[in-house]
């Protein structure tokens, strides 16, 4: 249900990794490794295990061979487990169901859609060897981040053969990004938490033994609508005396 997000995030992060410049010579290696190779997903919020999501990567890291430097720096992204419906969100929540059309399906069928909105908790933690290059590409992600245009960015639903898109946007953080202490010297871990708005779709088909429209095979890719009207006996009556 939420992966669409996540997989909308990674998009956004990827189009800031564009937009880094090299201010020192790690960064003009982060810059040349790739971004697949600098940036990993963390199974939740880090900051009480930062060192030890760090590892984690570093075991995992395909791209480092025996004769490669450590892979530093690295951003790491967490996303937290936790869910908070909320109607300050940019978009309201739809509870109950209503019908919705799709004007690119070529079947014109009918469902119908509820929606949920809320708040996504994340954080980025930058890695690096040096504390110029990780304070760089943190005040970095928080000027592209600056940009109100570049905090929205789309998350993709597929339904009924369509792809469908429903915005999602990070809230600026009102607070620095944070130190981590670790107690390694050759370490220097900050750490920025931001606030993902998104609203996500729920889309509605009938289900098998349900009535529909005939236009899908229920239970499956290609769903069924829902039927438009209600069959009309128009056989003549006796009139009434």
């Amino acid at each position: 249900m939420f992966e669409p997000v996540k997989a909308g995030l990674g998009e956004f992060l990827q189009a800031f990794y564009g937009e880094v410049v090299p201010t020192t010579k790690p960064l003009q290696e982060f810059i040349e490794r790739g971004f697949p190779y600098c940036m990993a997903w963390a199974p939740t919020r880090m900051v009480d295990k930062a060192e030890e999501m760090l590892a984690a990567y570093q075991r995992n890291d395909t791209h480092q061979g025996p004769t490669r430097p450590p892979s530093l720096p690295v951003v790491l992204v967490g996303v937290a487990k936790d869910w908070t419906p909320t109607e300050r969100s940019f978009t309201t929540q739809i509870s109950d169901p209503v019908d919705i059309s799709f004007p690119d399906d070529p079947k014109q069928r009918y469902f119908r859609i509820r929606t949920v909105a809320g708040e996504i908790r994340a954080q980025l933690a930058f890695f690096a060897s040096d504390e110029p290059t990780a304070k760089s590409l943190a005040a970095q992600f928080l000027l592209f981040l600056d940009s109100p245009s570049r905090r929205r960015f789309p998350a993709r639903y597929p339904f009924a053969g369509l792809e469908h898109e429903y915005p999602a946007q990070i809230e600026a953080p009102d607070n620095p990004a944070m130190n981590v202490e670790t107690g390694n010297k050759n370490l220097t871990i900050l750490a920025v938490d931001v606030v993902l708005k998104v609203t996500v779709p729920m889309f509605m088909a009938p289900k098998v033994g349900e009535p529909n429209d005939g236009k899908g095979e229920p239970g499956t890719d290609d769903p069924a609508g829902y039927p438009l009207v209600q069959q009309i006996d128009e056989s003549p009556r006796e009139p009434r005396a």
